[in-house]
């Protein structure tokens, strides 16, 4: 195989393609897709939980590796999904909402996680929650090659959409 079939290759595989992981809003790059990061708006939608710090650097990615039975484990879990059904109690609260993918790393939440967040983001960012309901399932990325992986809400792309849609309403929060 050539180096530039290779290339081609990797491109198709890729459904935003090679150049398009750095999105920009108002000519300022806003981060990279591909890594979990801070989130720089005002009241975004969150990410997983990270051990990586609140800068997550990649230097400190992994997780506790506390297995389902580790005590500590079990007692945060429940901890965070008291707090959690507690600010919204007309859902049940996904499980990566409370648990953290295995660097730490991963940008992507599930559609029920993005969906468990509309009440507080909508309230938090003054949108009506039908029309942060569509921004959720117009970022929800399917399977990749239908197959491979589930169902994904890449939370940088939804944080820049919701600046776009304040910007385009005259509330640029």
């Amino acid at each position: 195989m050539e180096s530039q079939d290779s290339i081609t290759l990797s491109s198709d595989m890729i459904p935003r393609g090679l150049d398009a992981s750095c999105p920009t809003s108002q000519n300022e790059t806003g981060g990279t897709l591909a890594v979990n990061q801070p989130q720089l708006s005002a009241d975004p939608a969150t990410n997983h939980l990270s051990f990586a710090g609140f800068t997550y650097d990649a230097a400190d990615s992994s997780g506790t590796n506390y297995g389902p039975t580790n005590q500590k484990l079990v007692a945060r879990v429940k901890e965070d999904v008291a707090a959690l059904q507690s600010e919204n109690q007309a859902r049940p609260v996904p499980i990566d909402e409370v648990t953290t993918s295995a660097s730490g790393l991963d940008p992507d939440i599930t559609p029920a996680n993005a969906d468990f967040q509309i009440p507080r983001v909508a309230k938090a960012r003054g949108i009506p929650e039908p029309e942060l309901s569509a921004l959720v399932k117009q970022h929800t990325n399917p399977r990749q090659l239908s197959i491979l992986g589930e169902p994904r809400v890449n939370v940088l792309e939804l944080n820049l959409a919701l600046d776009k849609w304040h910007t385009h309403n005259g509330d640029p929060k």
